[in-house]
């Protein structure tokens, strides 16, 4: 696996690239990092495939190979549709120009997924879908905005990586003093009884608070994990309130209230611990 930035998945915590890249290592996969492909080549009989690439130290490598993929990113296919002809503006990445409310640049057609972007997910397009059809058959009397503030978004590879909201570095990057609190699946009893126990759960809150900024699940089925912290981050529910809903054993879904719980118990009022400690010891006759 070529990958020209300097760690996998560079959008997410270094931690979780650095337990994919570990994974993937452990499957005998071999990850370049600042690795920038250069040329393809092939021998004159054309048996045997070589990758031309430059390393982190500009050393020059070949690379062999059977088959390759190649991911450069994704455009919308608009070019051959005549948008143009009809007064549909068309972004310089193919997308489709719309407002807040879906509507494009010809008053009387709405776009809504990869086409309109701004984020290329099936989800996200289903997002749109309801509010692109609902402002065109509705919008003369009223309008719909998308809400895009708690997207989740999912990688799946394995292990799973799904994440909403901020990761770390971005929540102090916008100058919020926060708290990461951290749950290790090694620690979960389905992961432990099915044998998938790799990854974690951190959740980002304000600190002293506990409501969620953002979440990130590594491990098998995160995706479904996460969909809990989601929803309790769309509706302003904080950790206290994830902890206090009783979850079916042994399950997955308990991940969530376990990192609840971690955080809970940084935030014991020790004050109140000690007096129970003295109470406790006076109703033993201590």
């Amino acid at each position: 696996l070529v990958e020209r930035g300097p760690r996998l998945l560079a959008r997410e915590d270094p931690t979780v690239g650095e337990l994919i890249a570990a994974s993937f290592a452990g499957e005998g996969i071999r990850v370049l990092t600042d690795t920038r492909p250069v040329a393809f080549h092939a021998t004159a009989t054309g048996s045997e495939y070589w990758l031309a690439a430059t390393g982190p130290d500009g050393t020059a490598l070949e690379l062999p190979f059977d088959q390759v993929l190649v991911a450069t990113g994704r455009r919308a296919r608009t070019a051959d549709l005549g948008l143009a002809d009809v007064g549909i503006v068309v972004e310089p990445d193919g997308t489709v120009a719309t407002d807040e409310f879906l509507q494009t640049t010809l008053p009387t057609v709405w776009a809504c997924g990869d086409v309109a972007g701004p984020y290329q997910l099936t989800h996200a397009g289903s997002h749109q879908a309801w509010y692109a059809a609902m402002n065109a058959l509705w919008g003369r009397f009223w309008r719909f905005r998308p809400d895009y503030r708690v997207l989740p978004w999912c990688v799946f590879t394995d292990p799973e990586v799904a994440r909403v909201g901020l990761t770390p570095a971005e929540a102090r990057a916008r100058g919020l003093a926060v708290e990461v609190t951290t749950f290790d699946l090694a620690e979960l009893d389905r992961a432990i009884a099915d044998g998938e126990n790799r990854g974690f759960v951190t959740v980002v809150t304000p600190r002293g608070r506990d409501r969620i900024l953002g979440a990130t699940v590594v491990g098998p089925h995160a995706g479904d994990i996460l969909a809990e912290l989601a929803l309790a981050m769309r509706h302003g529910l904080g950790l206290r309130k994830v902890l206090g809903t009783v979850h079916s054993y042994p399950t997955h879904a308990e991940a969530s209230r376990a990192v609840a719980g971690e955080w809970q118990r940084s935030h014991l009022p020790l004050r109140l611990l000690r007096i129970a400690e003295r109470l406790s010891r006076w109703q033993r006759g201590g």
